[in-house]
Parts: C-alpha cells; structure tokens; sequence
C-alpha cells in the first residue's frame, strides 16, 4: 500500500482503505509511530492485524501527494511497487493495494512489481539471498474489465522482455559472444513466430560488411548480423530497430584503461533491448511490422584486429579511416543501418551504448536521443518519459560535420573530443538511407546500474529503452506515430 507526504503529514494513497480499516483508522499514526513520512523510496513493514490475509503489511514511499483531484504520477506508482517487490523478496505472494482506478495505473503498479522482483542469480551456486517475489496481485483492478485486462497483459509482457534483455546484458562474456547471442534469437524466433536470419563471418565478408567484420576481427569469436522480423497481416506501417550489440569490448588496440574494462560485458545493452523489443511486440500481437537488425561482434586486441589508421569499406560503400578502434560501435551501426536503409522502413531507431561522452552530458540516468527530424526525435522523447525512461533531446549540429574529415578516406570516425557524442550521432547519420526518419538513441548512462537498486531499478543491466521502443511500435499501430 502507499503512503504520500502531504502538507500536513502522510496519508494514506487510496487503495489501502481496507488495511487501514482493520488498523481501526489508526494506519498512519502507527506509521508515523514508526518513522515513515512517506518518501518516495521508504518501505515500512508492520505486522498485519486480524481481518488482513497477510503476515504483514507494507507501506511504501510515494513522495509528495498529489493536488486533491489530480491522480499519482504513473512513474511514482511504478517506482514504489518496484520498492515493495525488492521488500518482498522470498514472498511467494503479494497484494499491492496502491491507486488502480484506471488502467494506466494498473499497467503502471503491475510494470513496477514485475520489474522490482527481478534477480540475477543464474551465476550463484550457493545463493545467500530469499528469491525474488513470486506473485503479484494488482487491488482494485478489474479482472474482467476489458481495458484492465489489457493493461495487465502489456505489463506482462513487456516487463518479461525487459527482464530477457536484463539477463541478457548480466550474462557474462565467456557465455554470451555472438554466436550464443544469436543462437538466442533464433530460438526465440522459434518459440514467438519471428523471422531470423543470421549471417555468419563468411555471409558478412561475401556481403560487404566492411565495419561489422574490421571490429570483430580481432576476437577468436566471430561477428554476427542478425535480422529478426515480426510481420502483422493488416499492418501498413513498418518499423526498423537497430542495436549495438558489442558483446565485449576491451577497446581493440586502442585499448581501455584499467578500471573502464570490468562492465563492458553491457556493451550489447542496445541489441538487448531491441531483441526484448521485437518479442514484445510479438507477445502483444501489435498491428505494426518490426524488423530488429543486431550487429554483433566481439571487440578484442587480436593479432588480426583492426589497426589505428585502418581504412575499412562499409556495406553502403564509403570508406572510413580508423583512427580510434574503441569507437567501435558507430562502425557496425553503420552497416547495419545501411542494410536496415535498404527495406526503407516508415522510421529507423538505433539503440547503442555509444559514448561516454554522452554519460559527462547527461548523468547516469538518462540517455540522449538525435535524429534527423525534430518532430521524430521530440516524439521519441516523449514517449520514454511516459514509460519512465529519462531521455533528453540533442542536437546534430552541422558545424561539428567537418571534423571527422579524413585526407585518406570518405570519413574518419573520430572528430574532436567536445561534442563527441554529437559527432557518433552525425557520423550514424551519413548511413541512413535518403528520406528515411531516423533516430539515434544513446544509452550509455543508463544501460547498466553500477550503484545499489533503487525504485524498480536492478543493479547491472537495466534494459533501458525496451518500453520506449515497444510504445513507438504501439503508437505506429494505432497511426499516432510518424
């Protein structure tokens, strides 16, 4: 149940009526007795008084109260049933009596427990902890309410999705290179009726993948391009996903520094979430087609890697001068946005942990979002901070254009250090096909949570932009997108 600070103490957040009725009307003063104000993040255990089918109860933090008449903020539900999941681990049932009047709110008190049970313990032989919660029930929803029921299937779904790409990102590299990665998708691609196609290090050399091949040829494990399509019969609207899918890189020969090579397993966070995302969609049978491109490689310091001054040929032809092998990511983007380009798509977005210039802009938690169109990237913007996601618009300043000039090559792929991750953005963009809407999602910040959990927030892999994409899809299915 929720407890919000009001002007003059906590109260209680509606749905807890009937706790607060076996509490004899005293919930909050027994509450306050023990400390608890309300704050968004406090959890507070009692033990539960006869009348309540429980052992205990819990209250948890929903930061300020709204003004009388306004609903809660949809994140703050999310956040403070996420609190009460990781509260509640080991529990094989809970029932969240937080606000569920409408179906926004069930959706969001159901997202936000299914995604605060998560745990990462494939990895654990001797597992000191409880488990994580078993069950979520969602008071005051309405089982047979039409738009209730959907509003609880979406949650399922795509939190189940966020959760696959969370594990996916916490996998260690010795288990997920990209041969495992892809072996992933097709058996998904099984069990979901998804297309996949996969092209192996001879596919991609016969056909011109001139990045995906220069970054990944310095690893024992080869590179992969994986194309995975969900196709709806009455769809008219196409969509195309593109992911970053690095599953280790220790810079290539330009290596990372010690300290800035122990997460970088999470560099594949962005084919991750656009993977999650595609089953998604399928999961929830949205009437869109989505076809998701992971370029998949391992970026390591081999005797045959890539070398500083390196010129590769790209799938769409241009040639790029390798001046910094650690900004490895834009070069197997690009050929898979060429590809991606090719099917010409309504709309292409691109996932990728791409630079830590982009973490020094804007913080940990959140992530940058280009494009090519100002009324796309505002869309997009719009639609993460709905579902949660912290994002915040940037720009591609032209004047920046020149400075990945290269006397050798068409392009370098590096240009100065201010704006750096502005120039991966403009560099992504000469790869995109002509006329096509494109935007570039940057999701180095919050990718991977190196701090302790908060709200519904693991630590390790987040999943970041999985919701953001499975909501554009969403909105492209009912024509409110593009």
């Amino acid at each position: 149940m929720g407890l919000a600070k009001g002007a003059k103490g906590p109260r209680l957040a509606p749905g807890a009526e009937a706790v607060d009725a076996a509490f004899d009307g005293k919930l909050v003063a027994v509450l306050e007795t023990l400390g608890a104000s309300g704050a968004e993040g406090e959890a507070t255990k009692l033990p539960a008084p006869s009348g309540v089918k429980a052992a205990i109860v819990l209250a948890v933090g929903l930061g300020e109260a709204p003004e009388d008449g306004d609903g809660y903020d949809l994140e703050a539900l999310r956040k403070a049933a996420g609190v009460a999941a990781r509260a509640l681990a080991g529990t094989k049932k809970a029932a969240f009596a937080l606000p569920a009047a409408d179906a926004a709110e069930v959706e969001a008190v159901a997202t936000g427990a299914l995604l605060g049970a998560y745990a990462f313990t494939a990895y654990q032989t001797e597992n000191g902890g409880k488990g994580s919660l078993g069950e979520v029930a969602v008071v005051g929803a309405k089982p047979r309410d039409k738009e209730h029921k959907a509003a609880a299937e979406r949650a399922t779904a795509v939190s189940a999705e966020v959760n696959r790409a969370r594990d996916l990102i916490n996998t260690p590299s010795n288990d997920l290179d990209p041969k495992a990665f892809a072996a992933q998708v097709q058996a998904a691609g099984k069990e979901f009726g998804l297309k996949v196609e996969v092209l192996d290090e001879k596919a991609l050399a016969k056909g011109g993948y001139g990045g995906i091949i220069g970054v990944g040829r310095g690893s024992a494990t080869p590179p992969r391009l994986v194309r995975v399509a969900y196709k709806h019969p009455k769809a008219d609207r196409t969509l195309a996903f593109v992911g970053k899918g690095i599953t280790y890189d220790s810079g290539g020969i330009s290596l990372k520094p010690a300290g800035h090579n122990e997460t970088m397993k999470c560099d594949m966070s962005g084919a991750a979430a656009v993977f999650a995302a595609v089953v998604a969609i399928a999961k929830l049978g949205l009437e869109v087609n989505v076809t998701g491109w992971l370029a998949l490689a391992e970026n390591m310091p081999g005797g045959n890697a890539t070398r500083p001054g390196d010129v590769l040929r790209m799938y769409s032809g241009k040639t790029v001068e390798v001046l910094n092998t650690d900004a490895e990511g834009r070069l197997v983007l690009a050929d898979a946005l060429a590809r991606a380009s090719e099917e010409t798509p309504d709309a292409i977005v691109d996932v990728a942990t791409l630079t830590g210039a982009m973490v020094l802009a804007l913080g940990d938690g959140r992530f940058g979002i280009m494009a090519n169109d100002d009324d796309f990237r505002a869309a997009v913007h719009t639609t993460a901070l709905a579902q949660g996601e912290d994002s915040w618009p940037m720009p591609l300043p032209q004047q920046l254009r020149k400075t990945f000039d290269s006397p050798t090559a068409d392009i370098a792929n590096m240009g100065v250090r201010p704006g750096g991750g502005l120039i991966a953005g403009l560099f992504l963009r000469e790869f995109v096909g002509e006329g096509i809407t494109w935007a570039h999602l940057d999701i180095a910040g919050p990718a991977f949570n190196e701090g302790g959990p908060f709200g519904y927030t693991p630590k390790g892999g987040t999943g970041t932009a999985v919701r953001t994409l499975v909501s554009l899809a969403r909105q492209a299915a009912e024509d409110e997108l593009l």
